[in-house]
């Protein structure tokens, strides 16, 4: 089965949480799980990362800590995520080698080509829909993924406001990977077991 999704942490971490992730994640579908508590202490997520870590090996998932590599490389996670406001590239490969570095572009064809010469593993892209987890988020379309992949051959991640109506038409336009994060942990009709089982994708879906 081909991992197509980029699984995002819902903003608070409940009790539940943990074996909520083990189902979500036993799906076989989550390339990459990132965990961001914009909300939290450094040592309150270093503590949760550690519980999550033994869970992303286990189901054979990449760990990656938004916003910071140091916290990334104290947990040993797979990698770590950065927005434009987090520090350079360049600065998260001082400190974390070879491990996974991806980065927001959002929209914007600028950032886009800015990345690519600071060589990630991968580009964020969007907001493709309305987020719940960025509201204020500015819209980005899709013939933009396209336009990228004329220019690179890194692993695009498309990110904002996906949910199993919308998602097939994204992977259409050639994304490696879809970022979910509402659907799945406050999805008013659905527990995140049952949320994950509406993204499946057959081999016409790309």
């Amino acid at each position: 089965m081909r991992k197509f999704l980029y699984l995002i942490s819902p903003n608070k971490i409940k009790p539940s949480f943990y074996l909520d992730l083990e189902e979500v994640l036993s799906s076989n579908k989550v390339m990459f799980f990132q965990l961001r508590l914009k909300d939290y202490s450094a040592s309150k997520i270093l503590n949760i990362g550690k519980k999550i870590r033994k869970i992303t090996k286990k189901y054979k998932v990449k760990f990656l800590i938004n916003d910071s590599f140091k916290i990334a490389k104290n947990i040993n996670a797979d990698g770590c995520h950065i927005g434009q406001s987090d520090g350079t590239i360049n600065s998260a490969r001082d400190v974390l080698k070879k491990k996974i570095i991806g980065i927001t572009c959002h929209g914007s064809k600028r950032l886009i080509l800015n990345a690519i010469k600071e060589k990630p593993n991968y580009l964020a892209l969007g907001s493709f829909f309305k987020s719940k987890l960025k509201p204020n988020a500015k819209k980005a379309r899709k013939d933009l993924i396209s336009w990228t992949k004329k220019r690179t051959s890194l692993p695009l991640v498309a990110i904002g406001g996906i949910d199993n109506k919308n998602f097939k038409s994204l992977l259409k336009f050639g994304v490696n990977y879809l970022a979910i994060s509402s659907f799945i942990w406050n999805n008013p009709r659905l527990k995140p077991k049952e949320a994950i089982k509406l993204f499946y994708i057959n081999e016409n879906t790309r």
